[in-house]
């Protein structure tokens, strides 16, 4: 069966955040398709199968286990099957373990919905000072106007504020710590940022994700449709206007995740886009 490797996130090879893509030929059982995520090493493969209805049915796992929802990985497969001439211009149903989502291919860029967004829960001080002492960092470096919260577009993250840039590259990971706290608090990991500092710069932003053996991600579709979310509500973003957040500039793979958000009578909808690239191509040889 054919199998690639995308360059989600970003216009050239070899950036943004590299995603497993498999189209399967005969049905792969769960454990074959996680040890094909352990194979690629890549934070998620997903495994792309075209329904009859012309419909995407998606499934991601990580090198640890299966994921409800990967934005990368979405935005990869659909960049792939926009280019393998499987899917035209215009809206896509995509079936994942989070819900149906419509999916739009418009030339080189891929728009995805999110799932509604849920908003988790809030942390005391004291919960606070432990999430950054994870990291090195401590209140001082929180940005007195913002506070750390769990939200989700799909996926459960810690959205964690710091006031500038030297913060956010300052900030180093203890694993073992970040994984028990995730555990803990029932998230997938850690979206930290700050804000924009530069002209149409929506955020910057690192993410961390070690209960799934993913020490650090270059790009993240979920968190930062999480992120836009929280920030709305914030009155930091407006509804109808792109945003943009740069992500994976520590990890020396830059890359560029784009959303929008609508408010409908109270009914909040964020869409996450990007570009993505094809740098391999293979064949998986049996099972």
């Amino acid at each position: 069966m054919e199998a690639y490797v995308m360059d989600a996130f970003s216009a050239q090879v070899f950036g943004g955040n590299q995603a497993g893509v498999v189209l399967p030929d005969r049905p792969l059982s769960d454990a074959v398709m996680r040890q094909i995520a352990a194979e690629f090493k890549h934070s998620e493969t997903a495994f792309v199968t075209r329904e009859p209805d012309g419909s995407v049915s998606l499934r991601y796992f990580t090198p640890a286990g299966e994921v409800e929802l990967c934005g990368h990985a979405t935005v990869a497969s659909f960049a792939l099957l926009r280019q393998l001439g499987s899917v035209p211009d215009g809206d896509c149903t995509a079936h994942t373990k989070a819900g149906e989502l419509t999916v739009t291919v418009r030339g080189d860029t891929v728009w995805m919905d999110m799932a509604p967004p849920a908003q988790g829960r809030t942390f005391s001080a004291e919960e606070q000072a432990e999430l950054y002492a994870a990291y090195g960092l401590t209140l001082a470096d929180r940005p007195a106007q913002l506070e750390a919260q769990a939200v989700s577009t799909g996926l459960m993250d810690i959205l964690l504020p710091v006031k500038d840039g030297a913060a956010l590259g300052r900030a180093v990971q203890d694993e073992r710590t970040v994984t028990a706290l995730s555990r803990r608090y029932g998230v997938v990991g850690v979206h930290m940022f700050c804000l924009g500092d530069a002209p149409g710069v929506t955020a910057r932003c690192r993410n961390f994700a070690p209960l799934y053996a993913i020490p650090e991600e270059a790009a993240t579709g979920t968190s930062n449709g999480a992120l836009t979310d929280y920030l709305y509500r914030r009155g930091l973003v407006c509804p109808g206007g792109e945003n943009r957040f740069l992500q994976g500039e520590a990890m020396g793979k830059p890359s560029e995740i784009l959303s929008r958000l609508t408010d409908t009578d109270g009914k909040v909808r964020v869409r996450v886009g990007g570009r993505a690239v094809l740098s391999l191509r293979c064949a998986l040889l049996g099972e």
